[in-house]
């Protein structure tokens, strides 16, 4: 009887902690400094259940940049699935400059939240560098890309993106940068 009582408790914070989530994302994305007690507000939780879920806001900051590094890693294989290997990675890029770009306040956020701890690019560095050799090595069966490409290749090659201004121009800035990647990553391709 008592695992009974167990599971929708289980579900009822679930709900919490996501709905938490989706309002952190909102608020941290519009301003890095966004209250923690606005945030529980519009959530709909209490303090107390808040600061369970999430004791600082360097916690809930970082909970925040993974589910969302995590859903931009997620694509590369839901692109694969209806695309060729090539558009398959170039609308990758595409999809990870638009985050770039429209996660400005929550990159403020993180900013501030690594500053004392360490290093930002280390945390998505294990969703990420497996998206981006997921679509290199689809590109280097089908040919499309010289074979010699790593991870940490791509990654430095489109660190750029991190440099526009996203309240410029940014759209033509990051397609232009992306389009000379991908015309640097088919120089030598055996398809070429």
């Amino acid at each position: 009887m008592q695992q009974h009582k167990n599971v929708p408790l289980r579900s009822d914070a679930q709900r919490n902690r996501e709905r938490i989530l989706e309002v952190a994302l909102a608020e941290l994305t519009h301003s890095a400094d966004a209250p923690l007690s606005a945030i529980a507000k519009k959530a709909g939780v209490g303090q107390g259940t808040f600061y369970r879920n999430f004791p600082n806001r360097e916690s809930l900051v970082l909970e925040v940049y993974r589910y969302e590094v995590q859903q931009v890693a997620d694509a590369a294989s839901q692109l694969l699935e209806s695309r060729t290997p090539e558009q398959a990675l170039r609308e990758w890029m595409d999809r990870l400059a638009q985050y770039a770009m429209a996660k400005a306040g929550l990159a403020d956020a993180m900013r501030k939240a690594t500053s004392a701890c360490g290093s930002l690019a280390g945390l998505g560095h294990g969703p990420v560098t497996s998206a981006v050799a997921l679509l290199l090595k689809a590109n280097e069966e089908a040919g499309t890309i010289r074979p010699d490409v790593t991870p940490d290749d791509f990654v430095l090659a489109i660190a750029g993106l991190w440099q526009i201004d996203p309240h410029s121009d940014w759209q033509s800035r990051a397609g232009r940068l992306l389009d000379l990647v991908m015309d640097g990553l088919r120089t030598g391709a055996p398809g070429a």
